[in-house]
């Protein structure tokens, strides 16, 4: 019986190697249209999270009939015609040099070095009328940049009815206690804003005590993960100031309609 030379061996080692390539590379060009679906409906389940609509028995798309998505122009806080809120990507549109802007001096402190010109917002109805606005945000955390919404109430706009994360990597136990539901649920009642009109939200070290003056305004740090608490904080002191969402509250404040 002939032996096997070490040029057949690598003939068959690379020939496995291209047939499996072809496979993997095959099914992930097969698999990319049900990815991005599935890649969608999280994010719609995200939204419906956030607005305290994901109720059972109804699917996400009939439940995110609720929701009217616009797009806002942060510089003027004003409305955007003319593009699909469905299919723009602000992630994309940060890196884009006609679409994003630089924001490295002032979202320094959040590590948001780029931001898009233009975000989507989420305007959740019941009975009629807008009943609660929620904000795209997304910041630093200790090991990765955390994405998220938040939402308040559009009676005031200053009363935060939640706080979720879709996508982080930050260490489970620790800074992944952002998806802690009884973590999460401490957001639901607390004020965005100080008698000032200044973004007064903040996360210290440890429990916050109960009856202190800034209570209303605080949140319990997380244990163990001091960057990742002070990264939430710093994010949404950017994204609901001046410099992000701040003309758009103004706006709505003003005018008394969304």
């Amino acid at each position: 019986m002939a032996r096997e030379t070490i040029g057949q061996t690598f003939t068959v080692a690379f020939l496995l190697c291209v047939v499996c390539s072809v496979l993997v590379s095959g099914a992930a060009v097969v698999l990319r249209p049900t990815q991005e679906i599935n890649k969608l409906l999280d994010k719609k389940r995200n939204i419906l999270m956030a607005a305290g609509l994901a109720e059972e028995g109804r699917t996400i798309d009939e439940l995110f009939e609720r929701i009217d998505v616009r797009v806002v122009d942060l510089a003027t806080g004003g409305y955007v015609d003319g593009i699909d809120p469905g299919t723009y990507d602000y992630i994309a549109a940060a890196g884009d040099p006609d679409q994003g802007v630089d924001t490295s001096d002032l979202g320094s402190r959040a590590g948001i070095r780029r931001r898009a010109k233009l975000m989507p917002v989420y305007l959740v109805s019941r009975r009629g009328e807008v009943d609660k606005v929620i904000l795209p945000i997304f910041g630093r955390g200790l090991w990765s940049t955390l994405y998220g919404f938040v939402a308040l109430d559009r009676d005031d706009l200053n009363t935060i009815r939640s706080l979720v994360y879709y996508q982080h990597g930050e260490t489970p136990g620790l800074g992944g206690e952002v998806d802690n539901p009884a973590w999460k649920a401490q957001w639901n009642g607390k004020r965005a804003f100080g008698d000032d009109g200044r973004v007064a939200i903040r996360i210290p070290r440890g429990a916050v005590a109960a009856g202190v003056p800034d209570a209303v305004h605080s949140v319990d740090g997380l244990s163990g993960a001091t960057i990742t608490s002070r990264g939430v904080q710093d994010m949404l002191h950017y994204w609901l100031g001046e410099e992000g969402y701040g003309p758009f509250l103004g706006r709505l404040r003003d005018e008394g309609e969304a």
